[in-house]
């Protein structure tokens, strides 16, 4: 993972799976689709002589500029998933993501009320899950999506138990 000016000195990220990407792409096809789909009902209409007053030009120029904009979010995708990372730190967890516009979320151990691990059925599929560290603030949630299983079982045992640790020092 590239190392960026927003990073903080010496870190070593942790990359998310590849197989991610998938799932990205599988929600990414539907969301395609389904827009797609509704905008082609008036260039149908126009064609099959049900709508005549609809400009064809504009029945068409809809869903071609659709599909112009979706296959640009098509080839973000894995650019995307690439960019999303991890770092375990003595005392906090960091989390980035992000490629034109990259953020980097500082949570530390000791404001962890709870961390859930989550899996969709196009997760499951591919054995990936999401792992959400939740804080006292409302807005500070981070999520790591893409993660194994098994090593989204062992960073929500982990987190859990420095959190309890750095708690029971306050």
């Amino acid at each position: 993972m590239r190392q960026e000016p927003i990073d903080p000195a010496g870190i070593q990220w942790t990359r998310v799976s590849p197989s991610y990407a998938k799932v990205r792409m599988v929600g990414w096809a539907i969301g395609a689709l389904i827009t797609l789909l509704v905008l082609s009902v008036p260039l149908v209409l126009v064609l099959t002589g049900v709508w005549e007053g609809f400009p064809l030009w504009l029945a068409i120029t809809a869903p071609a500029v659709v599909v112009a904009v979706e296959v640009i979010r098509l080839v973000l995708i894995p650019r995307q998933v690439a960019a999303i990372g991890y770092a375990e730190r003595e005392d906090d967890l960091l989390v980035r993501h992000g490629l034109m516009f990259q953020k980097v979320l500082v949570v530390p151990y000791g404001r962890m009320q709870f961390v859930d691990v989550a899996v969709g059925p196009i997760d499951r599929m591919l054995g990936l899950c999401k792992v959400k560290l939740h804080t006292a603030a409302a807005d500070a949630t981070a999520e790591i999506p893409g993660l194994p299983v098994a090593e989204g079982t062992r960073l929500r045992e982990q987190l859990a138990a420095r959190g309890e640790s750095r708690l029971a020092g306050l």
